[in-house]
């Protein structure tokens, strides 16, 4: 009990000394809250686009394996000449890999045709991105409907006039709503929309859906050569719920060498990738802006660790007289102790909820102008909060200690 009431002593006289002195306490929160806001900015900055990339990545599916001519992931050494040799997928091999593999759940065979015009009567939409897919598209991604439905199987099959197009596109072709059901021309063809892809705003590495159309590959195989290598033909494999990816990539690398009879110790001619790759590669990159991030911070709050010991120091100089005083009526060393170290805390916490308190107005300020969700992790929150906290204690604990270690006779007589 008695060590709880020198403790609420030490935090009233702590927090009389903070109210005497207003401007040097603002100048010490505003270092710490320079300190605070910096590290927690940068880290939420950095969660922010870690977070919406990898929401685009997570539409590849996280259990599906690209069948491509190219690796996701180059770099300077990578022998490019070698890859821009390979042959495109092709939907022969499409047939046997669905025929043959024990591990997949669905697969699609996928190209992008181009950006092309769409219109509706008088409405026009330029730059919109063709697709084509074969029927199990809708397993192999991940997307949800605003309108309509994908198509049937039999209209797959029969290469049916028959579209899905995107938030966007519905929205400037039919400005009143209502798209499904009606007629839009797409490379010269008629199509009747079934479906319209639900809003998924921009995504960061080109993945949204608001200005695409997808038509049935059947369909597109009347218009197009669908194995040219110009529209980037690729097979999506999905694998079964409870197999590994690392289970169906073996057995779709064994079915593609076998199809294209590649010999033993000979190179694969063909690339199998997967969001594993991107994401490993997203979180080497951000490991490193983590660092970063951390670094740039701890320049800031080791500038205002330096404010505030200095300040602490001062505090301790003018109170001399009456540190001695209160020891020669009994004070203990722990007692004096603790009242600058709890004054030194008091300062950094109240600097640390002033900086969180900018970042968090910050991320509506963000939204509104940009239209980003800034992701303020409890995580971030929980930093903030503890680098205040030992920022005051390594700060007032030097200043602390000296006041705690004062002589009463000398300290009364400094006066």
């Amino acid at each position: 009990m008695i060590f709880f009431k020198l403790l609420k002593e030490s935090f009233l006289f702590a927090n009389d000394a903070l109210k005497q002195n207003k401007m040097r306490t603002f100048l010490s929160l505003l270092g710490v809250t320079i300190g605070i806001f910096t590290i927690i900015s940068v880290f939420s900055a950095v969660d922010t686009l870690r977070n919406n990339l990898q929401k685009s990545v997570d539409k590849l599916g996280s259990n599906s394996i690209y069948i491509e001519k190219f690796p996701w992931i180059m770099n300077e050494d990578s022998p490019w000449w070698k890859y821009l040799q390979r042959p495109d997928p092709k939907l022969r091999e499409f047939d046997d890999l669905q025929r043959r593999s024990q591990t997949a759940v669905a697969m699609s065979y996928e190209l992008n045709i181009d950006n092309r015009t769409v219109k509706y009567k008088s409405n026009t939409v330029d730059g919109a991105q063709i697709n084509a897919a074969s029927q199990d598209h809708d397993k192999t991604w991940n997307f949800d409907f605003e309108d309509g439905r994908y198509f049937t199987g039999l209209e797959s099959r029969a290469g049916s006039a028959v579209t899905i197009i995107g938030h966007e596109i519905a929205e400037n072709l039919f400005p009143s709503g209502g798209a499904v059901g009606k007629q839009i021309k797409i490379m010269g063809r008629y199509v009747t929309v079934v479906g319209v892809f639900k809003k998924e705003g921009s995504s960061m590495i080109g993945l949204s859906n608001d200005k695409n159309i997808l038509l049935p590959l059947n369909f597109a195989k009347d218009i197009i050569d669908v194995q040219n290598s110009n529209y980037g033909p690729h097979i999506v494999v999905m694998g079964k719920p409870g197999t590994s990816t690392d289970e169906v990539e073996s057995e779709i690398r064994q079915i593609m060498r076998s199809i294209r009879r590649l010999r033993p110790g000979e190179d694969d001619n063909f690339a199998l990738n997967r969001t594993t790759i991107i994401s490993g590669a997203l979180d080497v990159a951000f490991g490193v802006l983590h660092t970063v991030g951390l670094i740039v911070g701890a320049f800031s709050i080791l500038v205002g660790g330096f404010g505030i010991a200095n300040i602490m120091f001062v505090s301790v100089k003018e109170r001399t007289n009456i540190i001695g005083i209160q020891k020669s009526l009994g004070a203990k060393s722990y007692f004096i102790l603790l009242q600058f170290l709890i004054e030194a805390v008091f300062l950094c916490l109240m600097g640390g909820v002033v900086g969180l308190g900018l970042v968090y107005g910050g991320t509506f300020l963000v939204k509104a102008i940009f239209d980003v969700q800034v992701v303020l992790d409890i995580k971030n929150i929980i930093i903030g909060i503890a680098t205040s906290l030992s920022i005051g204690i390594i700060s007032g604990i030097i200043p602390a200690y000296f006041a705690a270690r004062m002589d009463p006779v000398e300290a009364i007589r400094s006066n």
